[in-house]
């Protein structure tokens, strides 16, 4: 087992996932098998009740873990998938600690921060690694953050303990100063000072620039930074993130990399990099799809769905331009024309009422003049209850969540469902009620247009929600053309809706943006452009 190390110095969002993600993409084009996991600063047991202003999207893995963000960017790049063993905090760390302490597991010992809690974080890092060639390690916040500290020593032990067999990573920033017209490589210079006061070397230099760095620079880095010089590798701004791994294997990273753990290799093929990279800056045709969202104030809160947007159009060699609509824009006069322009709209998911009769009006619009309409987990929702208000009448339908008086078409399981099976499908959630979280099993309806999408009957597609649509109103939908498209294994929950005389406008209760990739689209998003390309005006 070999370890690499991605640290991050000077700013955060310099982009250490892209980093990760491109290392053990290159790795896997010369034959090795990697994994990548990551070490979270914060104090929080995982990221699944913090605010999507904060941290962006949860992305959700397979066995149910809510995660960070840049577990999707692994997945994206490498195609392995995610666990719940990829992802550690600190919150997790100290609270198993102190678990155990709690029990007596350390018979008495002085609990401290060293050797416990980096035991713990070694041991994290050991677990399931077997037949690995390497294990990529992302640690993330920047060096110098007190939070980071305990896994900064708990990586310096393992490089101490297994010499060779650790590589570490730094990526920082080279800025231009226009009023100097000059890179500067000091920041860079404190970043790798503080990295080595921890007992840190080192091994490569990636250096965030928007431009070429001088020959000079370089060496000046190379110098002050204790590393070759052909081991300061620009990281250079580019077009698409699909473009890192292209970028990186030409400045000679997988060279390094392998020369540091006396490999060889045969040359590896980044044709697929090449061609998505080319349908990115040559795409045939384009198509402009609004997002309607409650938190498009910051993109990262729909990361995934913004990327399986453009592997959509990647299918059909078509750029998607995204219109980031704010949910509560469409309840203000107008709303309609910003809505007509559109050749496709997709309604994200949320949580809270608050935007939600802007997803309404703009489902309502979007059903009524045959728009192609993708609505995902609360999107599907919000599809549900304006059906219900306005083709069926039920003025008061609503969600339970609201806690209001009303007719609640969605509503937590255990409000209509009193078979006792409850918990053997849904997990327990501190915040109450139930939660799906993770992969699930859903049966498809014959001559549909997601069976037609998807290929199959049965599908299993991941989950992160707490309310469901109540069934007992299944007849009452699809006697008026409202089909109940997609269920659970039991037939007890609504997975999938879709309109029968509309040309496509479909919802889904999971998130099948979560596992979409550029080689291979999720089979709904690669429909939804589709039609949304049959649907542009001339």
């Amino acid at each position: 087992m070999r370890y690499i190390f991605v640290t991050g110095g000077v700013v955060s969002s310099l982009g250490k996932g892209i980093a990760a993600a491109s290392i053990g993409a290159l790795l896997q084009s010369r034959g090795f098998k990697i994994r990548i996991r990551k070490l979270e600063p914060y104090l929080n047991v995982d990221p699944g009740t913090m605010s999507p202003y904060q941290h962006g999207e949860v992305f959700v893995t397979e066995d149910g873990a809510e995660t960070d963000l840049d577990l999707g960017h692994y997945e994206r790049f490498t195609g392995v998938d995610t666990s719940k063993h990829d992802i550690l905090s600190s919150g997790r760390v100290y609270f198993d600690v102190l678990t155990k302490e709690r029990k007596g597991d350390y018979l008495g010992a002085t609990v401290q921060i060293i050797p416990h809690v980096t035991d713990a974080i070694k041991e994290f890092l050991a677990k399931d690694t077997q037949d690995l060639d390497f294990l990529i390690v992302e640690i993330g916040g920047t060096v110098g953050d007190i939070e980071g500290l305990p896994y900064l020593e708990a990586i310096r032990q393992m490089g101490h303990e297994l010499r060779h067999n650790v590589l570490f990573v730094h990526l920082t920033l080279v800025p231009f100063i226009p009023s100097a017209g000059e890179l500067k490589t000091k920041p860079t210079q404190h970043s790798v000072k503080t990295l080595q006061s921890l007992g840190i070397q080192p091994n490569i230099l990636l250096c965030r620039c928007d431009r070429i760095i001088p020959d000079d620079s370089k060496k000046k880095l190379a110098q002050f930074c204790n590393v070759p010089n052909n081991c300061v590798v620009e990281a250079l701004d580019v077009e698409s993130i699909y473009e890192v791994p292209l970028v990186f294997n030409e400045e000679g990273l997988t060279d390094r990399i392998l020369e540091h753990f006396h490999l060889e290799s045969a040359p590896g093929s980044l044709e697929k990099w090449k061609e998505i990279v080319s349908k990115v800056k040559s795409p045939k045709s384009f198509v402009k799809i609004g997002l309607v969202g409650k938190y498009v104030g910051l993109q990262d809160a729909y990361k995934s769905v913004k990327e399986a947007l453009l592997h959509g159009g990647f299918a059909h060699d078509t750029k998607v331009e995204i219109d980031w609509i704010d949910a509560q824009d469409m309840e203000e006069k107008g709303y309609q024309q910003r809505l007509a322009s559109l050749d496709g709209v997709l309604v994200a998911g949320g949580f809270g009422k608050r935007g939600t009769q802007g997803m309404i009006n703009t489902l309502g619009y979007t059903r009524i003049h045959n728009i192609p309409t993708l609505g995902i987990c609360y999107g599907m929702q919000m599809a549900v209850i304006e059906f219900a208000r306005n083709v069926l009448n039920i003025a008061d339908a609503k969600s339970s969540e609201w806690g209001e008086k009303g007719t609640d078409i969605i509503g937590l399981l255990t409000e209509w469902v009193k078979d006792g099976d409850v918990q053997q499908r849904s997990k327990d959630s501190d915040l109450g009620g139930t939660m799906r979280v993770g992969s699930y099993e859903c049966h498809l309806k014959d001559d549909t247009r997601v069976k037609k999408a998807y290929g199959s009957t049965i599908i299993h597609e991941r989950h992160r929600h707490r309310y469901e649509v109540n069934i007992d109103y299944k007849a009452q939908f699809e006697e008026k053309g409202f089909v109940f498209a997609g269920l659970s294994p039991d037939g007890k929950l609504p997975e999938i809706i879709e309109l029968k005389d509309h040309p496509w406008f479909i919802g889904v209760q999971f998130h099948p943006e979560l596992k979409s990739r550029p080689f291979a689209p999720a089979p709904l998003f690669k429909d939804f452009i589709r039609a949304a390309l049959e649907h542009k005006k001339p």
